[in-house]
C-alpha cells in the first residue's frame, strides 16, 4: 500500500505522497492518461489497491464507484437510496464526506443514510445506519481507517460525537461523546497512539484504542474545516478565527430589522439581509423559526479565541494552555483548505491563490505570494509529491509549483470544469475530480 491515497487527503491526511515522475504541464489533450464523466459530488477521489474510489448522488441515490487507475475504466458501481433527508445549504451535497479504504476494503459516509462498506470487488460487507444528523450547512467528515477500526468525526448543532467500528464486521468498538463540540467538519489524524479531532472551539486528543480522552486545548475557528498534520512531538493546526464579533450586535440588527417590534428576527424578517439573510437556519440552533439574543450572541462569539496557524506540542495531558505553544502565525490563514508539510517547509494556500510557507520548527515565515493566472475560491487542499505542490482553485485550475521555502510556480494548468475535491497522488500519476469528470493524468 506504500503507494496508496488511501483517505481525504491522502496517508494519515497529509497530503503527501512522494511518488515519482507526477506531471508539471496537463490538461485536457496533454499528459492525459484518462478521463471518465462521473456524476455530481463534492467528495475526493482515493487510490488503494489499484482502484480508484470515489462517491456521489442522483436523486436519492447515493452512489460509489470504482475505476480502474491504470485505465479509468469503471471497474463497479453501487447504490443505496437515502434512508433520510435533511435540507442543507447549497454549497452542500449528499455525497461530500470522500471514503476511505484498506488493503481490502472500502468504507462510504453519507449524511442521509450513514457508514457502507464494500470489498474492492465491489460486494457490499455491512452497513451502520446512522443519522439524521442536525447541522444547518450539513455534514462532510470522512471516515479514516485506523488500527483495524472506521472512525468517524460526526460533530453537529446537538449530540456531536466521535464513532470507531470494527473494519471487518461494522459492530461497534466505541463511542465517545463530545458534548461541548459544535457544528464542524474536520476529518480526525492518527499520531502515534493518538487520534486527533480538531472541532469548531477545541482540539481534542484520544486514546485510538479506546476513545478515552487525553489532552484538549481551546481554540477558536469560523468552522473547523480539513485537516491538521503532525510530525514528530508537534500537531500543526490551522482555524481561521477573529480577534472582534464577525456579526455586529443584536440590539443593531433588530433595530434595522425587526418589523412587528417583538424583540426576535423572523425569518422574513432576517431574510432582508442580503450577506446573511441565507443563513438564518445557522443561528437558529432551536428550530423555532425565530431568533433570540442568546441564539445571536452564541452565534456572534464562534471564531473569537485562539486562532491562525498553532504549532501544539502532542505530549499533554488534561487541558493544554496556548503558553505551551510552539509558535502561532495569524496571518494568510485559509478557512477550507488544509496546510501541507513537505520536505521541511509549512505550506497554507488560501482564495485568492495566495500562498505562504513557513518555518515548522519556529513559524518564521519564509515567502508569501500569489499563484499567478489562478486567482478565485479555494475549497480543494493542497497537496505534494516528486518535489512538487499541487493546487486547485474552485474555477478548475491547477498550479503547480517547484516544492522549497522560496517556492516558485511551475505551471497553471486549466481544466475548463469546476474543482471543489482535493486530488489524489499515487504511482507516478494525478487523479482530479472536477463537476462531471474524474481525470487521470500521466506526464508521457
Amino acid at each position: 500500500m506504500a503507494q496508496d491515497w488511501p483517505r481525504f487527503r491522502g496517508p494519515n491526511g497529509s497530503g503527501v505522497l512522494d511518488t515519482p515522475g507526477l506531471p508539471v504541464e496537463f490538461g485536457p489533450v496533454k499528459n492525459l492518461a484518462w478521463k471518465a464523466a462521473v456524476p455530481y459530488g463534492q467528495s475526493s477521489p482515493i487510490v488503494a489497491g489499484g482502484r480508484v474510489f470515489l462517491t456521489a448522488s442522483e436523486g436519492d441515490k447515493l452512489i460509489t464507484l470504482a475505476f480502474d487507475a491504470a485505465t479509468g475504466r469503471e471497474a463497479w458501481r453501487r447504490e443505496v437510496t437515502r434512508a433520510h433527508s435533511h435540507k442543507t445549504y447549497k454549497a452542500n451535497d449528499p455525497a461530500s464526506p470522500t471514503p476511505a479504504a484498506d488493503a481490502r476494503n472500502v468504507y462510504a459516509f453519507f449524511p442521509d443514510f450513514g457508514l457502507i462498506a464494500y470489498s474492492h470487488d465491489g460486494k457490499e460487507l455491512w452497513r451502520q445506519p446512522l443519522g439524521p444528523f442536525e447541522n444547518f450547512y450539513g455534514m462532510s467528515s470522512s471516515p479514516i481507517v485506523a488500527s483495524g477500526m472506521v472512525v468517524l468525526l460526526c460533530d453537529q448543532a446537538k449530540g456531536s460525537y466521535l464513532l470507531a467500528l470494527d473494519a471487518a464486521t461494522g459492530k461497534q468498538r466505541w463511542k465517545r461523546e463530545r458534548p461541548q463540540a459544535n457544528i464542524g467538519w474536520g476529518v480526525p489524524i492518527v499520531a502515534g497512539d493518538q487520534l486527533i479531532a480538531v472541532g469548531s472551539t477545541r482540539v481534542d486528543s484520544y486514546h485510538l484504542a479506546t476513545g478515552e480522552p487525553r489532552w484538549w486545548t481551546p481554540v477558536a475557528s469560523q468552522g473547523s474545516m480539513g485537516t491538521p498534520v503532525a510530525q514528530g512531538e508537534t500537531l500543526f493546526v490551522t482555524t481561521l478565527g477573529n480577534d472582534e464579533p464577525m456579526l455586529p450586535s443584536f440590539e443593531s440588527t433588530v433595530a434595522q430589522y425587526d418589523q412587528d417590534k417583538d424583540g426576535r428576527l423572523s425569518v422574513q424578517e432576517f431574510a432582508k439581509d442580503k450577506d446573511l439573510g441565507e443563513h438564518f437556519g445557522w443561528v437558529d440552533t432551536n428550530k423555532d423559526n425565530q431568533i433570540e439574543a442568546a441564539e445571536w450572541n452564541l452565534a456572534r462569539s464562534y471564531g473569537m479565541g485562539e486562532h491562525g496557524a498553532m504549532a501544539i506540542p502532542l505530549n499533554g495531558r488534561g487541558r493544554v494552555e496556548s503558553t505551551a505553544f510552539r509558535w502561532r502565525f495569524r496571518r494568510n490563514v485559509p478557512y477550507v483548505p488544509s496546510p501541507v508539510l513537505y520536505q521541511g517547509v509549512f505550506y497554507m494556500a488560501k482564495s485568492g491563490g495566495i500562498v505562504t510557507t513557513l518555518d515548522p520548527a519556529t513559524g518564521a515565515l519564509r515567502k508569501q505570494g500569489r499563484a499567478s493566472s489562478a486567482p478565485g475560491d479555494y475549497y480543494a487542499s493542497p497537496v505534494a509529491g516528486d518535489g512538487k505542490v499541487y493546487l486547485v482553485s474552485q474555477e478548475g485550475k491547477v498550479s503547480v509549483l517547484k516544492a522549497g521555502a522560496e517556492w516558485e510556480v511551475l505551471a497553471v494548468n486549466d481544466l475548463g470544469d469546476e474543482c471543489s475535491a482535493t486530488p489524489a497522488l499515487s504511482n507516478g500519476r494525478l487523479f482530479v475530480r472536477t463537476r462531471g469528470w474524474l481525470w487521470g493524468f500521466q506526464q508521457r
